[in-house]
């Protein structure tokens, strides 16, 4: 069963300034679904459209079985959390927390009940009386969360509600996340900006740019398999080596360079029609020898940095910055190498469309 549907949606200003247009979308009741991309990209509108804080300008928006285009905002079973904590300074922890709960006239034993698991499972017990002013960021934030988690409503969104932490409690609160939707089962709707999060938090991904998705899929799926050069690029830190290459007489060719691709990938080009893509590969599956072998490209390594156990080297390669990212025992005392194409880990795209030509063990 679908939780909320989005039905050609448009989202406009002044009637002429599109921040999304056509969004067809789907949201299975009960997943944790990401909106991912960067600033600008229609992301937090397209929350807000779900929450009934931002109306639409054209299309439909199911939430259950129910269209509430004009549905008050009140009336959706939404619980929302903002980048911004958006306490009330003069309350306690316990009171910003039930606040809305009284507003509801819930009984107070159910009051209790909620607050106590609320506190318990973002781990603000013994804080309860403390105000927001002598609270640290990553506890005003654990508040924020609790008075949405106290609400119990069927839809959880969240508007880059880790934003404002460190990266040591972004990554706890990250875990308190799953750990709350796992035991409500809200459909729990993610914005951020931060892929770290969207890698970490979502059975979806939705990568969004310029008010059109580019892809949607499973973390794993839009990290091996992106559809575009945007979600290649978009995606990994360091972010996917991108460069222009031809394919010409069995060959492709890098620079002055040509190498002899296995007949799986000469397939797919053949049948693509082209002769010019742009030849995409990850940091990680950058291979550079020492030792010219045939069909290796040459390379001047320009920069390094390290990262602990491993090290980034910047290369240059037919006039264009890449890097690799290498075991800190890689041989660097060489400023000429030779790049390798790891075939099993190259991605290919149209360089007209930017679209992603397939792969080969999909056709097989």
């Amino acid at each position: 069963m679908n939780s909320i549907v989005f039905e050609h949606v448009d989202k406009t200003y002044d009637k002429k300034v599109f921040v999304i247009k056509d969004l067809n979308l789907a949201i299975k009741k009960g997943e944790r679904i990401i909106f991912l991309g960067p600033s600008g990209c229609g992301k937090s509108t397209t929350l807000r459209m779900i929450a009934g804080l931002e109306t639409i300008s054209a299309g439909n928006l199911f939430m259950g079985d129910k269209l509430v285009n004009n549905i008050p905002s009140g009336e959706r079973e939404v619980a929302m959390v903002f980048q911004n904590y958006a306490l009330f300074p003069h309350m306690s922890v316990e009171d910003n927390i039930s606040y809305g709960l009284k507003i509801q006239k819930m009984p107070k034993d159910e009051i209790a009940n909620r607050l106590k698991e609320a506190l318990r499972i973002l781990e603000l017990e013994g804080l309860e009386k403390r105000k927001p002013r002598e609270l640290s960021g990553g506890q005003r934030q654990r508040v924020a969360l609790a008075r949405a988690v106290v609400k119990r409503s069927d839809y959880f969104l969240l508007d880059e509600p880790l934003s404002n932490l460190d990266a040591q409690l972004r990554a706890h609160a990250r875990k308190q996340l799953v750990k709350i939707h796992e035991t409500f089962h809200q459909t729990l709707v993610y914005v951020t900006h931060d892929q770290v999060e969207a890698m970490t938090v979502g059975n979806r991904i939705a990568l969004m740019n310029k008010g059109d998705i580019q892809m949607i899929d499973t973390p794993k799926k839009v990290y091996n398999r992106p559809v575009n050069v945007f979600t290649a690029k978009f995606i990994g830190s360091p972010p996917m080596n991108i460069i222009n290459i031809e394919y010409a007489d069995g060959q492709i060719i890098i620079g002055e360079h040509r190498i002899t691709p296995p007949e799986m990938w000469k397939r797919l080009m053949y049948k693509n029609g082209k002769d010019r893509f742009i030849m995409g590969i990850r940091p990680e599956h950058v291979k550079l020898i020492i030792n010219k072998e045939d069909d290796a490209v040459p390379c001047s390594i320009r920069y390094i940095e390290d990262y602990g156990n491993d090290i980034g080297m910047y290369f240059s390669m037919a006039g264009e910055e890449m890097i690799a990212v290498c075991d800190s025992n890689a041989p660097i005392n060489n400023q000429e190498v030779y790049f390798h194409p790891d075939y099993k880990n190259i991605h290919l795209f149209d360089a007209d469309t930017e679209n992603s030509i397939g792969y080969p063990q999909e056709i097989d």
